[in-house]
Order: structure tokens, then C-alpha cells, then sequence
């Protein structure tokens, strides 16, 4: 394992212990005050966990270099991480659920309100700083898997920002003389589902989208034509069947090359070893595939069902 994949892993383990601090918290606010939005909240910090572990041995896996079984190297299982967490996301929001409409039902006073509000937003506040570390750090280090579980503590963020101001609202109705208002703490747990879904929605369909061999970017894309652009332009040669794709962090990419027929196997091998040396230098990780073809020959065309301009 590498250097910069031991560090990935770290990150890891401190999305592991924030996930089992915030647990500890919120699950000691909802015994405090019997909130049915704080055990929502406490419920989505358990996928939290989940999601980190999972997270933690979807890098360790991705990080072993290509072998005999996997020439591609291991790194599509990111994307099996992800949609493993997008399916217990839902899974925690339908519990949520079920719990907020039995509370709509048997309605209960929420004790301790201000320990337990407390409590509550110390566990925010260590949500907020890890999810800005791995953020910062998974698009630095262009680990998908790091910056979709970053996200996915933000969210935790915003929903535990939404439990609080709609708790802390039945707090001050009691406080003017307002009671029976107990009914927005539901309606509040059943709001966070909502917004829970929504997330794994977003991871399932990024799963999805790896998994079924997604071109890069456009943005992306434009990087690598602009080489194989000025090469064309420059040399006389040309280029057609460009193919790209991702698996986590590492981008693919396939194309031909086209040169004239008399050139030496020297000249084109020279040429396309500068166009990918030139293409590498612009990203990251990326595997290049070139295939080189006589621009003369219709077969060159007709391989990829393009005729040349006349």
C-alpha cells in the first residue's frame, strides 16, 4: 500500500471515530429529552458509521494494484461502497419515518430541551469539521469515496441544524405560554427523511453512473482533445474512437491514432508517446489505450463508421 493511500485510510478512521462520537452524543440527547427529531438524528449518525467502514475497506481494496484477475485494477469497488450506503440511507429514512408517524399518533412531551439542544450541536459542530476535512482532502487527492462520505457528513450537518431549530421552536412556543406543539418534533424527524432520501437517491445514482462506465466530463474531455487537437494539426494526423471513462479515482481512456502509411513504426510509436505523455500531464491518474491505424487505408475509417472528408 502506498504512501498516499495510508493516508486516504487515516482519513478513514477519523470519519470512523466522529461517526462514533456524534453517535454517543445525540443518542444521550434523545435520552435526555425523548425527541423523536434528535433520534432521527441519531439514527442517520449510525449510517455514518456504517458508511465510514464501509468507506474505509472500499480504499484499502482500491488501493491494490492491478493483478492477473484485475488488469483494470480494484478501484471500481468505490462505487459498491457508495450504492451499499445509498440503500442503508434509505433504509434509516424509512425507520425515521415509521417512528415519526407513531409519534403523530401518541404524541409526548420533550423534556430537558436545553442540555439535550446542547449536546446535540456540540455533535454538529464535530460533523462540520471532519466533513470540511475530507471534502478538502478527497478532491485534492481525487478520492470519490472520501469527498461522498464528506458530503454525506455535511448533510448530517444541515439536517442536525434543522432538528435543532425545530425542536428548539417547541421550546420557545412552551417558554411564551404555547402548548401542545408537540406535534412539529414528527413532522420535523419525518422533513430529515425527506433530506435523507434525497442523499442516497444522489449516491445511487453516482453508483449507477460508475458502474455503468460514464464518460468523463466535458470539461475533461475538452483537456484531451485539445492535445489530440494540436497534434492533428500540427503532424497531418488524425483521430477518431475516443473513449473515456471512470473507476473511482483512476479515468481510462481509448483512442486511434491515425498516421500516414508510409511512416516507420519508430515515427508513430515517437508521436504517440508524446501525445500521451502530454495527455498525463494534465491529470492525475489516467491509463491510456492508443491504437495506431494508416490514415490512407478505408478500413481505418470504417472501423470506427466514419468516411474522411473529401
Amino acid at each position: 500500500m502506498t504512501r498516499l493511500t495510508n493516508s486516504l485510510v487515516g482519513y478513514a478512521w477519523l470519519s470512523i471515530a466522529a461517526a462514533v462520537a456524534t453517535i454517543l452524543l445525540k443518542s444521550y440527547a434523545y435520552w435526555l429529552t425523548g425527541s423523536v427529531g434528535l433520534l432521527s438524528d441519531a439514527l442517520e449518525s449510525l449510517i455514518n458509521l456504517a458508511a465510514a467502514v464501509i468507506a474505509l475497506l472500499a480504499l484499502t481494496i482500491a488501493a491494490k494494484p492491478p493483478d492477473q484477475k484485475h488488469a483494470y485494477g480494484h478501484e471500481k469497488i468505490e462505487y459498491f461502497s457508495s450504492g451499499a450506503e445509498g440503500v442503508m440511507i434509505m433504509l434509516a429514512a424509512l425507520s425515521i419515518i415509521a417512528a415519526a408517524l407513531n409519534r403523530v399518533q401518541n404524541p409526548q412531551p420533550i423534556q430537558q430541551l436545553d442540555i439535550g439542544l446542547a449536546v446535540s450541536f456540540l455533535a454538529s459542530l464535530i460533523n462540520l469539521l471532519v466533513a470540511r476535512i475530507l471534502i478538502r482532502v478527497g478532491k485534492r487527492r481525487r478520492s470519490i469515496t472520501l469527498e461522498a462520505d464528506g458530503r454525506h457528513l455535511l448533510t448530517d450537518v444541515w439536517t442536525t441544524a434543522g432538528v435543532i431549530a425545530g425542536v428548539g421552536a417547541i421550546a420557545i412556543l412552551e417558554w411564551l405560554g404555547y402548548q401542545g406543539w408537540e406535534i412539529l418534533d414528527p413532522i420535523i424527524a419525518m422533513l430529515v427523511a425527506v433530506n435523507i432520501i434525497w442523499s442516497g437517491i444522489g449516491l445511487m445514482r453516482r453508483t449507477v453512473a460508475g458502474l455503468m462506465d460514464v464518460s468523463l466530463t466535458s470539461r475533461e474531455q475538452q483537456k484531451i482533445r485539445f492535445v489530440l487537437d494540436r497534434f492533428a494539426q500540427q503532424q497531418g494526423v488524425d483521430y477518431h474512437a475516443l473513449r473515456t471513462r471512470y473507476a473511482g479515482n483512476r479515468r481510462f481512456m481509448s483512442v486511434h491514432i491515425l498516421v500516414p502509411g508510409d511512416w516507420s513504426v519508430k515515427q508513430g510509436h515517437d508521436l504517440v508517446e508524446r501525445i500521451e505523455n502530454e495527455i498525463r500531464d494534465r491529470f492525475d491518474i489516467i491509463d491510456i489505450d492508443t491504437h495506431l491505424e494508416p490514415i490512407e487505408d478505408m478500413a481505418s475509417w470504417r472501423h470506427f463508421n466514419r468516411l474522411p472528408e473529401e
